[in-house]
C-alpha cells in the first residue's frame, strides 16, 4: 500500500532535458485550467504540448462484509449513466485518506471506521495534470449522505464477487476498475 504522506503535487524525481520556455494557461474553468507549455525538445527543436490541469482526486473502495459499497449517476460529459466507485476532489490540505473517507460519506451516507492508502498516480500523462488516489475504506456506519447540489446519485451494495464484471460492463468507467484491481492485488477483496 502506498504512503499518504506521499507528494500530492507529484513533482518526483525524474531527470530530464527539455527546459519550458514559455507555460501559458488560456482558460480557466471552474473544474480545470486548459493551456500549453512551450517546450525545447532534447534535438533543440521547440514545440507546444497541450494540457489540462485538474486538483487532486480520490476513489474510495468501501467495503462492508461481501459487499461493495457504490454510485450510480448520470454523466454528462458522456451522455450516459454509469457505476462508480464513490469519488472526489481533494481539498487543499487535505490527505488523500481524509478525502476518501469525506467522499464516502457526503455520497454514500457510511463512515469508514478506517481508510488505507492504496495508491496515487499521475493520471492521462499525455494530456493531463491530475492525480488520481485510491484508497480503501473500511469499518463502515450508516450515518447519511450530505450530497452537493450538483450530486444526483443513487447508491447501492454488490457482491465483491460479481464487482469486477459489472464495473467492466458499458460504459465502464477507468477510476472504478482500477480501484477493483488494485484492492483485488493487496488482497483486500
Amino acid at each position: 500500500m502506498g504512503d499518504d504522506s506521499d507528494d500530492i503535487d507529484g513533482t518526483g524525481g525524474v531527470e530530464h532535458d527539455w527546459p519550458v520556455i514559455e507555460s501559458v494557461a488560456e482558460y480557466e474553468t471552474g473544474w480545470y485550467t486548459g493551456g500549453y507549455d512551450l517546450v525545447r525538445q532534447p534535438n533543440g527543436t521547440e514545440k507546444r504540448y497541450y494540457w489540462a490541469e485538474l486538483p487532486p482526486a480520490v476513489v474510495v473502495v468501501a467495503r462492508s462484509g461481501e459487499e461493495l459499497v457504490v454510485v450510480e449517476q448520470y454523466r454528462p460529459a458522456i451522455g450516459e449513466g454509469c457505476l462508480e466507485l464513490p469519488a472526489g476532489i481533494v481539498e487543499d490540505g487535505e490527505s488523500y485518506t481524509a478525502a476518501g473517507a469525506r467522499e464516502l460519506r457526503e455520497e454514500t451516507g457510511f463512515d469508514p471506521g478506517g481508510v488505507s492508502l492504496l495508491e496515487d498516480f499521475w493520471v492521462a500523462t499525455g494530456v493531463l495534470r491530475h492525480r488520481r488516489a485510491i484508497v480503501f475504506a473500511e469499518g463502515l456506519e450508516p450515518v447519511g449522505q450530505e450530497l452537493d447540489d450538483n450530486e444526483f446519485l443513487s447508491v447501492r451494495t454488490l457482491p465483491i464477487a460479481e464487482a469486477l464484471d459489472a464495473a467492466r460492463e458499458p460504459p465502464a468507467n477507468d477510476a472504478t476498475i482500477e480501484g477493483l484491481l488494485l484492492a483485488r492485488e493487496a488482497g483486500l477483496l
